[in-house]
């Protein structure tokens, strides 16, 4: 049985144990959920403490590398550009999503209050935004090692960055010692993640039982809501590759989707944009990327472009935000929105259940928004994670197509333009 599922049913069975429990003896249940909560707690904080090491050594690794690459060629360089443009941008279009989706159809009052008292968190309090100076003063770390202690992910996340380009200024020798530490770090750290998610089914179960006990049945209709929120900002990111292939990739619609459809399929099965990258490879090849463009910027964007995972992390953290009742302010979302288009670069490319506590909760921190719940959340990633796959995969082909157009190299736009019209 896949990692995913276990804690999957863990959460279903912890939900429905709790539930039942708590009609057949209330007093009984909630006694036993006081006790059961620690261990829930416990799990939480062994994943939450490989966040910084974790998010640092793969944002060293991820954009020195990639640097390294844009340095070889104008291609790479105008893919990393192009990548790192769009990732902003989804990270935008993300917060716009989900607040109009929550704006359209809120959670129920009644399960929001219920999840919340469940989980016995109080709500952070929301100062009042700071002026805009301060908040980029505040960017700005006097020392990164504080930062790192206190949770300030985001200045930690800018002097992270400006390291790692740093690292790729450095002689051969000494840029190789540095990003093999970090490389190394990194690597640790997913051992270790690997290690306690293979515990997650009784952090997750006992998470849940506290949940079913506390909230009762509408713990399944809240959690439902949230899977239809982020997957629908998933579904959406998805979609817009067609246009995105149609405008900048001079694609027609029609021709784009027949193209995609193994790679798609393989996204599907794999739920990795790594597994996916041969199929890749051969859309782009029907596409007439010419491989000496597509063997340079698909890797790149395996590495460092996941079009979707900007928008969707960011949404998690809005939504749990709007679970708790946080009033969030531009300074909140100007905050999430950064970390939400920073903190992917050095994302892993493996199923959202690895990455998905490591991704969030530094934008969740940097947002004042409890990072609790993401350890119950993390059980239902399985159906938005596909559509994670399926948007980054379909957007790295168009993508792709897109950059080759514009390198100077490809011959071929009045065909593709014939070929527009005869679809």
């Amino acid at each position: 049985m896949s990692q995913p599922t276990r804690i999957l049913l863990a959460l279903i069975a912890g939900l429905v144990i709790g539930v039942f429990a708590a009609k057949g003896a209330p007093a009984i249940a909630l006694q036993a959920a006081d006790w059961v909560q620690p261990i829930g707690t416990i799990w939480l904080h062994a994943l939450q403490m490989t966040i910084v090491p974790l998010v640092t050594s793969l944002l060293v690794t991820g954009i020195a590398a990639t640097a390294e690459r844009a340095k070889a060629s104008r291609l790479a360089t105008r893919a990393f550009i192009t990548f790192l443009v769009l990732l902003w941008v989804s990270s935008a279009l993300g917060g716009a999503l989900t607040l109009g989706f929550l704006e359209l159809w809120p959670l129920d009052p009644t399960a929001a209050a219920g999840l919340k008292g469940a989980l016995a968190q109080e709500a952070p309090k929301i100062g009042e935004v700071p002026p805009f100076t301060d908040f980029l003063i505040a960017m700005v770390p006097s020392n990164p090692v504080t930062s790192a202690a206190t949770d300030a992910f985001l200045p930690l996340i800018l002097f992270t960055t400006v390291f790692a380009f740093a690292v790729t200024r450095l002689p051969a020798e000494e840029r190789k010692r540095l990003t093999g530490f970090f490389e190394a770090l990194g690597n640790a750290m997913l051992v270790v993640i690997n290690w306690v998610l293979w515990l997650g089914p009784i952090g997750v179960g006992a998470l849940a039982y506290v949940v079913g006990a506390r909230a009762g049945t509408s713990a399944f209709g809240a959690l439902l809501h949230y899977v239809a929120v982020v997957s629908g900002v998933g579904i959406v990111l998805w979609l817009l590759a067609v246009p995105f292939a149609w405008l900048a990739g001079r694609v027609s619609p029609l021709r784009y989707l027949r193209v995609i459809g193994p790679s798609q399929a393989v996204a599907l099965s794999t739920q990795s944009s790594l597994a996916s990258l041969p199929a890749m490879l051969k859309a782009t090849e029907k596409l007439d990327v010419p491989v000496a463009h597509s063997g340079v910027t698909l890797p790149i964007g395996v590495a460092i472009f996941r079009w979707t995972g900007p928008a969707m992390n960011f949404a998690v953290a809005i939504y749990v935000a709007h679970w708790f009742g946080i009033p969030l302010g531009p300074g909140q979302l100007a905050a999430g929105l950064a970390a939400g288009a920073i903190t992917t670069m050095g994302a892993v490319g493996l199923p959202g259940t690895v990455s998905f506590v490591s991704s969030i909760a530094p934008i969740a921190i940097a947002m004042g928004v409890p990072i609790l719940p993401l350890g119950l959340l993390v059980a239902v990633e399985t159906i938005p994670d596909i559509f994670r796959t399926l948007g980054n995969v379909a957007m790295q082909v168009s993508t792709t197509r897109a950059v080759s157009i514009r390198s100077g190299d490809d011959d071929e736009p009045a065909r593709e333009a014939d070929v527009l019209l005869s679809e």
